[in-house]
């Protein structure tokens, strides 16, 4: 059995990975590391905040060999460290909110993550009066990851080596609606609206979603890389 650490403490992202990903895998997210730094995503693109997570994240894990991992490893093993960094690109907003969807409304630069129904309030206040037309959106999704052997003779992974990275990108281009459509999904769901729907990611569900959303591509890319 493969060990699959989701690095993030988001639990609506961290249930949608999973689902993604699916297999006969053990999955771990952040919430069972209380130890482990948060990394600030501060990069400009998405694909630098996914790989500066990983790398982070996979330093310290292989330095500190928190306790936590013992418990995961019963023989010797292979973790993946996977991380994601994701958001909306908006065409009339010339790629806005793009890395910072998910502190869009938050005052401060150097905010954390500011509510869904905040961000939300703030698109469609920047978009108000703009016609259908010139809505056009995107959902981008960078995952990065990397593979790390564990070894329960010594209980600690691998050295970690940023030549052993791997990088996987998806894009679900769409248009942004004129309110919030539907209860489904998290973030900017009920405002996105795919190319060839009527309706928002908020009312076509997980299991549609999950067919061909930005993520659902990416990680459609990933899965060569996890191997038993």
């Amino acid at each position: 059995m493969i060990t699959i650490l989701l690095a993030t403490r988001n639990a609506h992202k961290a249930q949608e990975m999973r689902a993604l990903l699916g297999g006969d895998h053990r999955f771990v997210t952040l919430n069972d590391f209380p130890g482990a730094p948060v990394v600030a995503e501060d990069e400009d693109t998405f694909a630098g905040n996914a790989k500066k997570k990983v790398a982070s994240l996979a330093v310290w894990l292989c330095q500190r060999h928190p306790p936590a991992l013992q418990k995961l490893f019963a023989e010797p093993a292979t973790l993946f460290l996977l991380a994601d960094d994701s958001g909306l690109e908006v065409d009339h907003l010339r790629g806005e909110p793009g890395v910072r969807s998910a502190r869009y409304a938050a005052v401060d630069v150097g905010a954390a993550n500011s509510p869904d129904s905040a961000n939300n309030a703030k698109l469609l206040r920047v978009l108000e009066g703009v016609p259908t037309e010139k809505r056009t959106a995107r959902f981008r999704c960078a995952l990065a990851g990397t593979r790390l052997p564990y070894s329960s003779l010594t209980r600690r992974l691998a050295p970690f080596s940023e030549n052993q990275m791997f990088l996987c990108e998806g894009v679900c281009e769409g248009r942004i609606g004129f309110g919030l459509m539907g209860e489904g999904g998290f973030g900017y769901d009920p405002l996105f609206i795919p190319e060839g729907h009527s309706k928002s990611f908020g009312e076509l569900g997980e299991d549609v979603k999950n067919g061909f959303s930005h993520r659902a591509r990416a990680i459609e890319k990933l899965k060569r890389y996890i191997k038993e």
